[in-house]
């Protein structure tokens, strides 16, 4: 494993994060292809074993019962200073607008949730899930800084957001020397590549880390078409809703990756992270068979020629935005997205 700083933090990650979002109860949440407590510590076990120290999870996924499953096995399998713990925290509910709950109060409330979930002092990376548009972003930025002051978290991310709005809250965080954003995590792959237009280069100017998640677009670019078919796969509608509206133009693709698999004798899964890893801090790699993280920790060692870079990228076509990115409108405030479903569960705990 080869390992690097988090943009301008002093965290050193690995160059592969494990996504968690496949951790949790399958009966808690929006997911029906989640795995369960014993998988998940024998996933993080094996990528501590193959060197990731990075892990990213979410109070969103399956009810907080991934960060349960996460805080569990690191607790076992590690020293907490070893491991470098990222979750997300949720926009405030309407009830908490209705009740005067401020996004300040609402972050404390969301971080000593998740803690509790965690078991755990400290996150070392706190992450801004989704903008949220009925809360001023002064008050984001304000509770953060008082999470980092207090220790509760390292340092701060954002995830889901524009550039501009990245540029916007890291400016006002400047001027009120608030805690700034270090990382962005948002939708980028290679048939997914929209981030390029302005995130990509505003964050090389400003040394903000990008840790995309779908580095795989759900699976899409490990395997052909019907090639080992998942629970996740078949399951999934969100994931389709996100690809399939796309697939024909994106099979180039996909066939370009399986080709450059075979010439150098990989999985596709190793061309499709090494092309990504050209470009970012450390992807986001969802787990949930070991196979998965050993084809995510060998795509590190793996290099690809400017030409095999270029054969891979060349087909590639602009996508209309889809997803939580696509929901990124102020006139969508008031609108339920996949992860604010059951997040007033969360809040009743």
């Amino acid at each position: 494993m080869k390992y690097t700083k988090l943009g301008n933090s002093d965290l050193n990650v690995s160059r592969i994060c494990m996504g968690c979002m496949g951790f949790g109860d399958a009966k808690r949440g929006q997911h029906s292809w989640t795995i369960d407590e014993a998988h998940t510590k024998e996933i993080i076990k094996h990528g501590l074993e193959l060197g990731v120290n990075f892990y990213d999870t979410a109070i969103a996924y399956q009810s907080g019962t991934s960060e349960q499953y996460v805080g569990r096995a690191i607790r076992d399998l590690a020293q907490r200073e070893d491991v470098v713990v990222a979750t997300k925290f949720l926009p405030r509910t309407q009830d908490e607008i209705e009740n005067g709950i401020t996004g300040q109060k609402h972050i404390e409330n969301m971080i000593n949730t998740s803690l509790q979930n965690l078991g755990m002092d400290y996150v070392d990376l706190y992450i801004y899930h989704m903008w949220d548009w009925n809360t001023p972003i002064y008050d984001i930025l304000d509770g953060l800084n008082k999470a980092v002051k207090s220790g509760k978290a390292r340092y701060i991310g954002i995830s889901n957001c524009f550039a501009w709005q990245l540029a916007k809250a890291n400016a006002i965080a400047e001027k009120e020397g608030f805690a700034k954003f270090v990382s962005v995590q948002g939708h980028y792959n290679l048939i997914f590549r929209e981030e390029e237009r302005e995130m990509v280069p505003f964050c090389e100017e400003e040394n903000i880390a990008l840790t995309p998640y779908s580095a795989l677009a759900s699976g899409r670019l490990s395997r052909q078409k019907g090639e080992q078919d998942t629970k996740r796969a078949a399951e999934d509608a969100y994931a389709k809703f996100k690809y399939d509206a796309t697939a024909q133009q994106d099979s180039v693709i996909i066939d370009r990756v399986s080709e450059l698999a075979q010439k150098h004798g990989v999985s596709m899964t190793e061309v499709s992270l090494a092309w990504l890893l050209t470009k970012v801090t450390s992807p986001v790699v969802g787990a949930t068979k070991l196979h998965h993280i050993e084809g995510a920790a060998k795509a590190v060692d793996l290099t690809l020629t400017d030409d095999e870079l270029a054969y891979l990228e060349e087909p590639y076509v602009p996508h209309p935005l889809a997803g939580v990115m696509a929901q990124n409108k102020r006139e969508n405030a008031k609108e339920k997205h996949v992860w604010t479903t059951g997040s007033q569960k969360i809040r009743e705990k």
